[in-house]
């Protein structure tokens, strides 16, 4: 009936019925939506086109990921001559097909050359091949800042950082104004680099130039900050922001569990639904995430519990890793274990890693050795956890499982990731690995890590050689290689590299190591820094010799 109305310029009719069907219970489908587009795009009706697209963003069984929905809103908004909401929904489009070009195209009067170029730009992007489209980018003779935008978000989403704000800055050296997509882009960079520097930058740009700070740019600010370890700023920007939306406020939620703010989360939560948001399934994995890391047992069980009987929502995998999680940090092994056994939906590898980690940590080698046996049924070739195994064993003395393990390991070809550690200085990121000696200021570097090792020795820090995985006789040698971790290489080159007294920040893409933690609170009491730990769990503030984490982690 819509289609009908639609296509015989009976457009009234067809929005009279529309809302009909949306007073009676029923969401619209695909099609109808399209129809409907299609009516409004015919009687250049934009204030009903704009309803639509809100209806299509609020919906759950509709989405913009939709090409053809997203693509039919394009060239609504094209032909009702709003190119600013057309270029809008263009750039948030996760995928673009000819037909949203040709409308972008017609409507904006791009160059055909340029956007043929640039869809080749975002072919390259997409399938991986960064360097092609670099060099399909370079030889381009003129560009716009649909470009820069495809080329910048593209090394975004690659995780390249330097490479995305090298061209960032050439971009401004030329005068070309930056658009939302892009800031998006990076401020997601800068959150993932704990690039807490080059973050501020970008929000100071924000404001210069006046670009709109729509619901996804605002939740951008608020997750960047958050994973950067700001709560302030986060706060701030969440503060400054209108209409926050549910993903806003789980960046602000999953910023907390991150630091371990486990009650001021709850009290978050709390807030959240007296202000009539609903929480969705990623709002309890942060919530339930906040507890684990506060070791709130009691709390995070009823708000697993609240999930499904007060909110509606059936607890998923990830929901039942963070429960174990939850028991296995506060030593409670066997009920982890019980829950494990009990959960309707197959255990994933994550939720028996978090099972054999804290096994680890408490010394329960039975139940390890349960866990290792059931993630190496669901992945044969997992090294990560037949090393973790190996700890279990070594941190006993039982060198003879270790070398079994390790046999087993050397015997698959296959090696564990190996521990990696960066920090941002002066804008950009410098990565390190264990030992590492390729970076120019090497020798600088591994120098200052021996000065710290000498004055943790004089501070009388006693190396903790049980995290050391092989069989090395003498401590000296032990100790000597935890010197070289990666995240006391990045702290050596953040030392040599920083003012006095300003604070390091560090990324590591594994749990930090005890001996790590327990050097790194003596380090930022030595040095007068505050140091800063983002691991592959939480964020960790070291300052005056004591870390945020309550050494619960």
């Amino acid at each position: 009936m819509i289609q009908s109305y639609g296509s015989n310029g009976l457009f009234h009719k067809a929005a009279l019925l529309m809302r009909e069907m949306l007073s009676v219970g029923f969401s619209p489908s695909q099609a109808a939506m399209i129809n409907m587009l299609k009516a409004v795009t015919d009687a250049a009706a934009l204030e009903m086109g704009q309803q639509i697209h809100a209806l299509l963003v609020k919906s759950r069984e509709l989405s913009l990921e939709d090409v053809r929905l997203s693509t039919a809103l394009i060239d609504m908004y094209v032909r009702c001559g709003s190119m600013d909401e057309a270029i809008n929904v263009f750039d948030h489009a996760n995928e673009r097909n000819a037909a949203s070009w040709t409308a972008m195209i017609a409507g904006n009067g791009m160059d055909l050359r340029i956007a043929l170029s640039t869809a080749l730009l975002e072919m390259y992007l997409k399938c991986g091949d960064a360097n092609s489209a670099r060099s399909l980018f370079d030889e381009m003779p003129e560009r716009d800042v649909m470009c820069w935008t495809v080329m910048i978000s593209g090394y975004s989403q690659a995780n390249f950082f330097n490479e995305a704000f090298e061209l960032f800055g050439q971009m401004k050296d030329l005068g070309i104004r930056p658009n939302g997509i892009m800031m998006v882009n990076l401020l997601f960079l800068c959150a993932e680099a704990g690039a807490l520097d080059r973050g501020r930058q970008l929000h100071a740009i924000i404001d210069q130039q006046g670009i709109k700070m729509d619901v996804v740019l605002a939740t951008a600010l608020v997750d960047m900050y958050a994973k950067c370890g700001e709560m302030e700023e986060a706060f701030k920007a969440f503060n400054g922001a209108n209409d926050a939306d549910v993903c806003m406020w789980n960046a602000l939620l999953n910023g907390m569990a991150m630091n371990g703010d486990g009650r001021e989360a709850i009290e978050l939560f709390s807030e959240m639904v007296a202000a009539g948001i609903k929480p969705n399934e990623i709002t309890f994995v942060g919530l339930l995430k906040a507890c684990s890391h506060s070791g709130l047992v009691e709390e995070g069980r009823r708000f697993f519990e609240r999930m499904s009987i007060e909110f509606g929502l059936v607890p998923r995998v990830e929901h039942y890793g963070c429960i174990v999680d939850l028991h296995s940090r506060a030593g409670l092994l066997d009920e982890a274990h019980e829950i494990i056994r009990k959960m309707p939906v197959s255990p994933n590898v994550v939720i028996w890693g978090s099972l054999i980690a804290a096994c680890r940590v408490h010394g329960n080698l039975k139940l390890g050795e349960i866990a290792a046996r059931e993630i190496l049924k669901l992945e044969p070739e997992n090294v990560g956890y037949r090393v973790l195994l190996s700890n279990i064993y070594a941190a006993q003395g039982r060198w003879d499982e270790v070398a079994e393990v390790r046999t087993r390991v050397k015997a698959g070809g296959r090696k564990k990731a190996p521990a990696m550690s960066s920090i941002e200085v002066n804008g950009a990121i410098h990565g390190f690995v264990i030992g590492d000696a390729s970076h120019p200021q090497a020798e600088e570097i591994h120098a200052m890590a021996a000065e710290m090792q000498r004055e943790l020795k004089r501070a009388g820090h006693v190396t903790n050689t049980s995290v050391v995985l092989l069989n090395v006789e003498e401590e000296e040698e032990k100790a000597s290689s935890l010197c070289f971790h990666s995240e006391k290489l990045a702290m050596a080159f953040g030392l040599i590299s920083t003012k006095p007294r300003s604070p390091l920040r560090i990324v590591k893409n594994l749990r930090i190591c005890e001996d790590c933690h327990a050097a790194t609170k003596l380090l930022s009491e030595i040095y007068g820094r505050v140091i800063v730990v983002r691991d592959r769990n939480r964020y960790h503030h070291f300052s005056g010799g004591s870390c945020s984490c309550g050494d619960y982690w």
